[in-house]
């Protein structure tokens, strides 16, 4: 490979285009997970007639700087009788799935730099939404070791909480899931843009599966109405209950940058991804950024899922336990079963309309 006339090995210039696709990636999910927060922060203020962050820096910009620096340099506290090795490591659980999610979400069409093609996700795998489901589904194991190494029964109710929680509602979210790939036939993220590419959003045939799925999401990222596991007013804070320092930061940013990633995941199965929502219309394609595909259309419409997270957070009290398990196995979970029924509907009426019209002509 000839990289500005020099002869380099392709297998090192993959392996460093890989590595710095991941720093590039880790920090910028630190960095929106840092200023996320913030602007969460200004709209629970708004929609609770408060004021929010607006002292440190320029209207508050500096604050995520500021907590990030207070959380290295807090404390750092572990009970006596917990298990320290599994104490340690449960954060770092949360963190890495978190992080690890991101891996295969493309994000923009892929760039070329001198003469490279560089997908702009990190890995292209052909099953990657099967992917993004195992991966959600270890990252529970965070939240379990918390409570369990704790040595705290009101840690250890709050993991089991979360665990009952997610297995409940990872059901309901991958059936819910079940509509796209139908229409689709893909499970490779890049082939389902593909596709919304050739034939149109998603959202519109599966406007169904996608409230179940943002529902379904906002319980896997243990948000309110549905942050059980860390109900504060029945037990204490849930499973990070004797966490403290950096510990407890790694939870809080382990859960957003899972919201960012759910809302990414939304944003590529019913909304087109990166793809522009005027790239069909030929008086506006032409246009620079509007019309053209690309990160900033990605960007933006997840921070409008990410928005409506805020919103319902701000609006909705939290559930009991029981009506919460009750809501996924009674009402959610049948929906999803609906919405699986409708789609095939969706695929086999033209079939029929044509078998009915071939038999019509035969007679």
């Amino acid at each position: 490979m000839n990289i500005l006339g020099v002869s380099v090995d392709p297998a090192i210039v993959n392996f460093v285009i890989l590595v710095v696709k991941c720093i590039v990636w880790i920090v910028a999910l630190l960095t929106t997970f840092a200023y996320i927060q913030l602007v969460e922060r200004w709209t629970i203020a708004r929609i609770q007639v408060r004021i929010g962050p607006n002292r440190t820096g320029p209207r508050g910009l500096l604050q995520p700087l500021a907590d990030a620096i207070k959380a290295l340099f807090k404390e750092e506290l572990i009970p006596t009788n917990a298990d320290k090795l599994v104490f340690v490591l449960a954060p770092m659980i949360s963190v890495s799935c978190a992080l690890l999610a991101f891996a295969v979400i493309p994000v923009a069409p892929p760039i070329h730099l001198f003469g490279i093609e560089i997908p702009m996700q990190i890995a292209d795998v052909n099953v990657s939404l099967l992917y993004l489901l195992a991966v959600g589904s270890v990252s529970v194991y965070g939240t379990v070791l918390a409570g369990w190494s704790s040595n705290n029964k009101y840690s250890l109710l709050g993991s089991l909480r979360a665990a009952a929680q997610l297995i409940s509602y990872e059901v309901t979210l991958g059936v819910a899931l079940v509509g796209v790939l139908m229409l689709t036939t893909t499970l490779s993220l890049n082939g389902i843009v593909d596709y919304q590419k050739n034939y149109g959003w998603m959202i519109v045939p599966q406007i169904l599966g996608f409230i179940l799925y943002i529902i379904a999401a906002i319980a896997e990222t243990n948000r309110l109405p549905f942050d059980l596991p860390e109900a504060e007013t029945e037990l204490i804070a849930g499973y990070y209950t004797e966490y403290s320092s950096i510990k407890f930061a790694f939870f809080f940013m382990a859960e957003y940058i899972n919201i960012i990633t759910v809302c990414s995941i939304a944003a590529t199965l019913f909304f087109g991804g990166y793809l522009s929502p005027f790239s069909g219309i030929p008086a506006l394609s032409s246009i620079p950024f509007l019309g053209w595909d690309g990160i900033w259309w990605f960007a933006l419409k997840v921070f409008i899922l990410i928005f409506i997270f805020m919103w319902i957070r701000g609006t909705f009290p939290r559930l009991r336990y029981d009506q919460l398990m009750s809501f996924t196995w009674k009402v959610m979970l049948p929906l999803a079963l609906v919405n699986i029924l409708i789609t095939a509907g969706i695929i086999i009426l033209p079939q029929l309309q044509q078998l009915l019209a071939t038999q019509t002509a035969l007679r």
